[in-house]
């Protein structure tokens, strides 16, 4: 059991550098604000094109908002998908990890 609980620390840290590697975008007004985030929920890039900035403070904080939270929300799909094939077959209690 010892040697199974190495490996799979073994694995959670490939995993965890995995997710730092791996991006997600989220977009929103039609592709005007998209947000770059890693595996790690970490913000890596917003673009924002000229029009937006136009329509005014108000609306281009809506947009940057949604574009950041969708693209959180992808993120941590990605992590929750990569840690179910972790743990697929390991047969470990609801909640453990």
């Amino acid at each position: 059991m010892l040697k199974q609980i190495q490996q799979m620390q073994t694995r959670m840290a490939r995993m965890q550098e995995e997710l730092g590697a791996m991006t997600v975008t989220g977009t929103a007004g039609g592709g005007a604000v998209t947000v770059v985030v890693n595996g790690h929920q970490q913000v890596q890039s917003v673009a924002i094109q000229a029009e937006v900035l136009e329509e005014g403070a108000e609306l281009l904080s809506d947009l940057v908002l949604a574009a950041v939270n969708s693209a959180l929300d992808q993120s941590r799909e990605l992590a929750a998908k990569q840690m179910g094939q972790l743990t697929a077959g390991l047969n470990l209690p609801p909640g453990l990890l």
